[in-house]
């Protein structure tokens, strides 16, 4: 079975919670999937986000928004290239934790590099490869926040710059409802899960429903 499901949100939203759940629910069932996430997932993935978030050795290095889109794409091409699509040709089912439109989001909405040149960035990298179904997850930006321990380069970037974040993402589910599942992350955690595993199981072949 080929499905490309996407999770988003801002930060604390509780995506990577709700990412971890649908996958354990699918294999559960006996049916293939790949947990992966963005960026990272591979090495170079690794590498790269380890200086896109900020660590203890180079946190306070300064990265151009320009830089943050190249580089962010960058991974995302190598994990296109390397997992999503393999997994896919194999009837896998792929949860992405982030993907494309956290670029837009963030880079666009958050940082106001222009929709265009990231839209373009996003098809290089992803050879026009397209999510099945995109989970929002959204939160109130101080609510958020609040549940982060330990603050990244992003996560300590002032409220405004999380506001932009996050009226983007809301702005990009309103234009394409159908991909789209756009969901109160302050509602409980079971709560949540049980939204997103309606509208999955709405996508899952009949022979797949009857396990």
């Amino acid at each position: 079975m080929s499905l490309f499901i996407t999770f988003e949100g801002g930060e604390g939203s509780g995506k990577s919670t709700q990412a971890r759940a649908l996958h354990q629910r699918l294999s559960s069932m006996g049916i293939p999937a790949l947990l992966t996430h963005e960026p990272g997932g591979i090495p170079l993935g690794h590498e790269i986000r380890r200086w896109l978030k900020g660590d203890r050795a180079n946190d306070k290095v300064d990265v151009d928004p320009l830089t943050e889109l190249l580089l962010f794409n960058a991974s995302r091409a190598q994990l296109v290239a390397a997992v999503i699509r393999p997994a896919l040709k194999r009837e896998t089912a792929v949860i992405c934790d982030r993907f494309c439109h956290s670029t837009i989001a963030y880079q666009g909405y958050g940082r106001g590099l222009a929709l265009d040149l990231i839209e373009a960035a996003n098809n290089i990298a992803t050879q026009g490869l397209r999510p099945d179904l995109v989970v929002l997850l959204d939160i109130p930006v101080e609510q958020g926040l609040s549940r982060k321990k330990l603050k990244d380069r992003f996560e300590r970037e002032e409220l405004a710059f999380h506001q932009r974040v996050r009226q983007g993402y809301l702005e990009i589910a309103k234009k394409d409802p159908q991909r789209w599942l756009l969901i109160d992350g302050s509602l409980p955690k079971r709560d949540i899960e049980r939204q997103i595993w309606e509208r999955v199981e709405q996508l899952l072949p009949r022979v797949t429903k009857k396990r």
